[in-house]
């Protein structure tokens, strides 16, 4: 989801970052309402001569701008605290470009966990557009800085907007997150609500498509990519939260050693490096090896280790000299929880472990080996999902698949 980012403080413990796409639509929102606000001025303050210099108006749209970035900050930070207090995993909160996302590191407990984290950020949004809404009232009556009444006027739309759009039950918005665990109440079923609650999802994000393709032939261009964009964001959301659900549930309770691959191809140390990459990198077309001798793992060599050392000296160095050691964060035993493997590959930012058991490699796990294991699964259970439905009757929806994967929850 996200590309570069930057933390920039704690927020009660939790971690506040922004995507290197946050600052376009900060530059885009400012040159938005440094635009808006003298027409407003005019609109609500009709004879009253405000000849502010363009300085003035750029300066407080760039305020209003990061203040309404610091509403969804809180919007967010609602569904994080709500989430802490349910025992989940709180990584972090991101603004980017289409907003803000509080990230969950796991799927709510129960439809009562969900409930209550789903409403959260809507009800931080009431308080807000409730606030600012009497702030620009009470400074409208109290001859405040025009300029000021009209920032916090638009603050408190913007908050209302945001409110009303989130409380559409389309997952993944909070509306949809809220009829999710309505069905998961219902059915008692995760996979089932998540099925369905993202068919409404994908379902209103080719609403959002379809109106920003209208919109760019009509002549608003810029806002019809904008809302278009936004439509296809919700529909991969939608997608990929509905692939997590199957992943969890696909691995979840299932030891490594059932997923790895066994008796995986190795090198010794004492092999030089000229050697190593005409014997075993060329061979086999991989850029990786466990180094491994006496059935003993002493650590892992790859072609970036070849990065600073001259190709010349190739026939004088070995494998022992280039390896890696440190390899904890690398290493996983045979009756790990495959799910959790999985989530030490992504802490790690490798698509490899080394199974180990008593310092002895037993296998490799890798991230194709889920993932195959995933699609055979979804493969088989999307034929019966399909006999349903064909059963069901004409208009049944058909079987959604999904295309991409995001480890990890977000809101």
């Amino acid at each position: 989801m996200f590309g570069s980012r930057w933390q920039l403080f704690r927020l009660l413990g939790i971690p506040v970052r922004v995507d290197a796409s946050w600052l376009i639509i900060l530059a885009l929102l400012t040159l938005s309402l440094a635009n808006v606000f003298p027409t407003l001025a005019e609109e609500y303050y009709p004879g009253v001569v405000m000849d502010y210099p363009p300085g003035v108006y750029w300066g407080v749209a760039l305020l209003a701008a990061i203040a309404f970035f610091g509403c969804i900050l809180l919007h967010e930070l609602g569904h994080a605290i709500v989430g802490r207090s349910q025992r989940m995993p709180i990584r972090g909160i991101t603004l980017f470009l289409f907003g803000g996302v509080a990230e969950i590191g796991e799927e709510p407990s129960s439809a009562k966990s969900e409930l209550l984290m789903a409403i959260a950020g809507p009800a931080v949004s009431v308080v807000l557009a409730s606030g600012l809404g009497a702030l620009a009232w009470v400074g409208y009556q109290q001859d405040w800085p025009p300029l000021l009444v009209i920032a916090l006027g638009y603050l408190a739309a913007i908050n209302t907007l945001v409110l009303v759009f989130n409380l559409i039950p389309a997952f993944p918005l909070d509306g949809g997150r809220v009829l999710r665990s309505v069905l998961w109440g219902t059915t008692g079923s995760l996979r089932r609500a998540t099925y369905w609650s993202a068919l409404v999802g994908r379902a209103f994000a080719w609403v959002l498509i379809v109106w920003g393709v209208l919109n760019f032939f009509a002549g608003n261009w810029l806002g019809g990519i904008w809302i278009g964009l936004v439509g296809l964001f919700l529909s991969n959301a939608a997608q990929a939260s509905y692939y997590q659900v199957l992943l969890r549930q696909a691995l979840e309770g299932e030891p490594v050693r059932r997923f790895m691959t066994p008796n995986p191809i190795t090198v010794p140390s004492t092999l030089t490096l000229r050697q190593w990459v005409e014997d075993y990198v060329y061979r086999f077309q991989r850029k990786a090896f466990p180094v491994v001798s006496d059935g003993r793992l002493h650590g892992l060599i790859d072609t970036d280790a070849l990065a600073g050392i001259p190709r010349a000296e190739w026939e004088h160095r070995t494998v022992g000299d280039a390896m890696r050691q440190d390899l904890g964060a690398l290493t996983v035993s045979p009756h790990t929880d495959a799910l959790a493997a999985l989530k030490q590959l992504q802490h790690s930012g490798s698509s490899r472990l080394l199974v180990t058991e008593n310092d002895q490699l037993v296998g490799i796990l890798s991230l194709k080996d889920l993932f195959s294991f995933l699609s055979l699964k979804m493969e088989l259970e999307g034929i019966d999902e399909e006999n349903a439905r064909s059963k069901a009757g004409p208009g049944s929806e058909p079987w959604s698949r999904p295309v991409s994967t995001t480890p990890g929850s977000a809101i």
